[in-house]
């Protein structure tokens, strides 16, 4: 009786330390996305974002309330949805990538801002450094631009005589030109020429595809994008029909049928905001809170694609895969 007590005690403790304090009110999160609400689902940055919170001590309803906007592709609502959470007051904004992150801080420079994701906040003029980002904006950055130098060489090991590679990007996203610039710099490396593409809507995208075609284009490389996420599908089978090799930033596109991956995990970083999210709270400030970037980066092959296209995965880049699909 006395140890059944005593574990009822502890177990009361324990639930009302996590309950704000008397006269205290429950902490508002925004979470800014420019994805649809499924796509964060499917991606698995919604589930992760708030499992990495509960690992922390928090529970949507008891001590943190959620507040979620996800503009499903229309980067234009996220100025509109920053403002509302501005509105709101809420303690902190999660923001996913830089077309979040750039509305977020136009909107507020008080409320503290946390990226989940970020291709090059540095050149974005989103912070001032990685180890001192100053202002009210802090969190994670994807180190997306410093990858397309690694995919590009993939592809050129994977197909035989490569010389002209397509770049798909989002022109609404601030990001986009950046990958260009990136992806055109890069190239000189393993003797590709780039040729460059934008689409912010469907109807641009398969008019994009159409032009690849024309060009002769041989494969593929797609840049972090919240815009094209959603419409990876269409993506995926539109390669499939021009048939270009083709590599993706994250698993999400490998699982569709996607040839090759080489990127971080989305949902780890997400995951990982949380931490930001619950230093600030605590009253830590964004300015003395370093950047972090990805822990690791994984390389992912679909040899059923690869056959589908003739092409022969060489063995050292198997051995080197985190997964294959035979």
């Amino acid at each position: 009786m006395k140890r059944r007590r005593l574990l009822a005690c502890l177990a009361g403790g324990l639930a009302a330390s996590a309950l704000p304090a008397r006269g205290q009110s429950v902490p508002r999160v925004g979470i800014l996305s420019g994805r649809s609400r499924q796509a964060a689902i499917d991606t698995g940055i919604h589930g992760a974002f708030v499992k990495g919170m509960q690992e922390l001590g928090y529970v949507e309803g008891r001590n943190v309330r959620y507040e979620w906007r996800y503009a499903e592709g229309d980067y234009a609502e996220l100025r509109r949805m920053a403002e509302e959470l501005v509105r709101l007051k809420v303690d902190v904004i999660v923001a996913e990538g830089t077309t979040s992150t750039a509305p977020a801080k136009q909107a507020t420079r008080t409320i503290p801002i946390v990226m989940s994701t970020s291709s090059d906040p540095v050149g974005a003029g989103l912070v001032a450094s990685l180890a001192r980002p100053g202002g009210n904006i802090t969190g994670l950055t994807s180190a997306a631009l410093d990858a397309t130098a690694k995919r590009l060489e993939l592809l050129a090991a994977v197909v035989p005589g490569l010389s002209r590679v397509a770049a798909l990007a989002n022109p609404s996203n601030p990001s986009g030109a950046a990958f260009l610039r990136e992806a055109q710099a890069a190239a000189g490396q393993f003797n590709l020429r780039i040729l460059p593409f934008s689409a912010a809507t469907p109807e641009a995208i398969e008019r994009a595809f159409s032009t690849m075609v024309q060009e002769r284009a041989q494969a593929l490389i797609v840049t972090t994008d919240a815009f094209l996420f959603t419409h990876r599908r269409q993506i995926v089978n539109l390669v499939a029909k021009a048939r270009l090799a083709a590599i993706f930033p994250t698993r999400d596109f490998y699982e569709i049928g996607g040839m090759l991956i080489y990127g971080h995990s989305v949902a780890d970083l997400s995951r990982r905001a949380a931490g930001y999210v619950d230093k600030i709270l605590k009253g830590a400030k964004p300015a003395d809170l370093p950047i972090q970037q990805p822990d690791r980066f994984e390389l992912l092959v679909n040899l059923k694609t690869a056959k589908a296209l003739g092409l022969t995965i060489p063995q050292h880049l198997l051995m080197r895969a985190n997964e294959v699909i035979k």
